[in-house]
């Protein structure tokens, strides 16, 4: 008996530091791969995973977003069962719904959230140390102090809606305008054990957009990094958004402190928000 194909709408969390990525790319581990390859192992014809946005090799998600047509005759709850029991563990289907009519996790976002973390050392008299093993498989290690408000007013230029060239690449087309929400520093406190005598305190960047360019957030913070390093004036920051030129972009800061945390749709589509 044929079973009745259904659309589903998921919630993805991911560790990415063991994948190339969420796309499927051939001979490499990805999350579009791993998610493809488990649902192969509970039903056929194979089925396409299509998501709300691509992440680098070595990027994590709390809030990556899919949809899928499948053949499947159980229930809802019945599949998000099966599918996570054939998922790696650092992969995690954390929702899954009918999809809404004429949904797609990429077309129909209204905006995107992502965070970058960093643990900043306090030496405190000593030297610092090099690495930070309990911390930064999650987030960037950085020794040395950073001037936060300094990174804070040039993360106040990123507001609105601009031409960001410098700092990424269009995934089609040539546009490269974007309006962002929100681009803000915040210190966070954690008292999570073996955390909770961390020497330093974690700083986190929280930026949200309508869309984003290919390695626009890792730009954003690399060249935000120059700024709390002294290396940059917040005015530099601007100059360089203005200058519409790639080569104006501070390298991109490290993949393991990033995390796509969220993407929002329309209440009246029916999916959490």
């Amino acid at each position: 008996m044929t079973s009745p194909m259904l659309s589903v709408c998921g919630l993805v969390a991911y560790d990415g530091s063991n994948y190339h990525g969420f796309q499927v790319q051939v001979g490499v581990p990805t999350i579009q791969g791993a998610l493809e390859g488990a649902l192969a192992a509970i039903t056929t014809p194979a089925s396409r995973v299509v998501g709300s946005g691509r992440t680098d090799a070595g990027v994590h998600a709390n809030g990556q977003v899919i949809v899928v047509r499948l053949p499947w005759r159980h229930s809802v709850a019945d599949l998000q069962r099966a599918w996570n029991a054939h998922l790696p563990p650092d992969i995690s289907l954390r929702r899954l719904v009918l999809a809404p009519e004429g949904f797609h996790p990429r077309f129909s976002a209204l905006s995107r959230t992502y965070r970058y973390r960093i643990d900043q050392y306090d030496p405190g008299g000593y030297p610092p140390p090099r690495r930070s093993p309990l911390t930064e498989r999650y987030g960037l290690f950085v020794p040395r102090p950073l001037d936060l408000e300094a990174m804070r007013a040039a993360a106040e230029a990123l507001v609105g809606e601009h031409d960001f060239a410098t700092f990424g690449q269009p995934p089609q087309g040539v546009n490269t305008v974007r309006r962002i929400f929100e681009a803000e520093w915040r210190v966070v406190h954690t008292d999570l054990p073996p955390l909770d005598d961390f020497p330093g305190r974690r700083i986190v960047f929280t930026v949200r957009a309508n869309a984003f360019l290919r390695q626009m957030v890792r730009n954003l913070v690399g060249s935000l990094l120059e700024v709390g390093r002294g290396r940059w004036s917040p005015d530099d920051m601007a100059l360089a958004l203005a200058a519409r030129e790639r080569s104006c972009s501070a390298p991109p800061a490290p993949p393991q402190g990033l995390i796509w945390e969220r993407v929002e749709y329309p209440d009246q589509l029916g999916v959490w928000s």
